[in-house]
């Protein structure tokens, strides 16, 4: 008979959501109990086990978690300002995607593994809510740092839940800084569980059938496993906008508070080496500063000022 540390346990991981767990307790008790003569009772827990369901998300369900957290976007392609090139690489994606089943007729996959690399602010985390907001699916986020710093030891429990997640429910699966566990495993200050991890992460996108989209974002590509790249269908990398794009970016975010002709070479040149995500910083605050002073359109002069402001926070002391 199981001894009450042994229930305790099992009870504990049941409770934690821990399968792995549960399944090796169960089998030692069902060893216990056939060493002592108790053949009937031992097959029974070993066929449970063979037989029990993959466990309930529950974390993954819950709308908000430490580990993924569910949105549902309504972002539109109009609201993303990417290079050209970058631009037909999504619309790939969202058409390969809604024609599925034709490809699939012909032994195709559509593209459903991919990976954003590129600068912080240039568009990636965007990129992942206009491909589900165009899909109309909901947006799964993955914070693998949380994962990782919170279940060091059951971080390949909770990959696979996220794993078995996306056969559950269709979705858009976002792995946000994913070169937190795709570093290359070589690496000198590489630790054990991270090679562990990353191996399973490797076996599940290898093994996924799906129909969810997984996407990886990392802001240091030059950090990944090469074994990362060709299990990904499609890589997109993302820069600093260029001219053309800072201008597009400029219109789109300051819209109806600036008049015809506002985005001059000067104000482009102001915003020349900032990130998206800086531009629109930098014209919602120019805004915010139009509407406390009562103004119904912005000036120059404050927007220059605030792309200048958004620069000096990168500059150093003594540049």
């Amino acid at each position: 008979m199981a001894t009450s540390e042994q229930l305790n346990a099992l009870i504990k991981a049941h409770y934690d959501g821990d399968n792995e767990r549960f399944k090796t307790l169960t089998l030692q008790i069902a060893a216990h109990e056939a060493k002592i003569g108790h053949a009937v009772i031992a097959q029974k827990l070993k066929e449970a086990t063979i037989k029990a369901p993959p466990p309930a998300i529950s974390r993954i369900q819950t709308t908000e978690s430490d580990l993924i957290f569910s949105t549902n976007p309504k972002k539109r392609k109009s609201d993303l300002i990417v290079s050209e090139k970058l631009s037909k690489q999504i619309d790939t994606i969202i058409l390969e995607f809604t024609q599925r089943s034709k490809l699939n007729q012909s032994g195709y996959k559509n593209r459903k593994k991919i990976l954003l690399e590129g600068l912080s602010g240039t568009g990636k985390t965007l990129t992942a809510s206009v491909i589900a907001g165009e899909l109309k699916l909901p947006l799964f986020i993955v914070q693998l740092d949380k994962l990782i710093s919170k279940y060091m030891g059951e971080t390949g429990v909770k990959l696979r839940q996220i794993f078995d997640a996306m056969m559950r429910r269709i979705g858009i699966y976002f792995f946000d800084e994913f070169d937190s566990i795709g570093s290359e495993r070589s690496s000198d200050n590489d630790v054990k569980e991270m090679h562990r991890v990353l191996n399973l992460f490797l076996q599940f996108i290898e093994e996924d059938v799906s129909e969810s989209i997984i996407i990886a974002a990392t802001n240091s590509g030059h950090l990944l496993d090469q074994a990362l790249f060709r299990r990904f269908d499609d890589v997109l990398r993302y820069n600093l906008p260029a001219k053309t794009e800072i201008g597009s970016l400029l219109t789109l975010k300051l819209n109806k508070f600036v008049p015809k002709n506002f985005i001059v070479d000067e104000i482009i040149k102001a915003a020349t080496s900032l990130c998206h995500a800086d531009i629109a910083k930098a014209c919602e605050n120019a805004i915010k500063q139009a509407i406390l002073n009562d103004e119904k359109q912005i000036s120059k002069e404050i927007l220059l000022e605030m792309l200048a402001e958004r620069k000096a926070v990168y500059a150093r002391d003594g540049e």
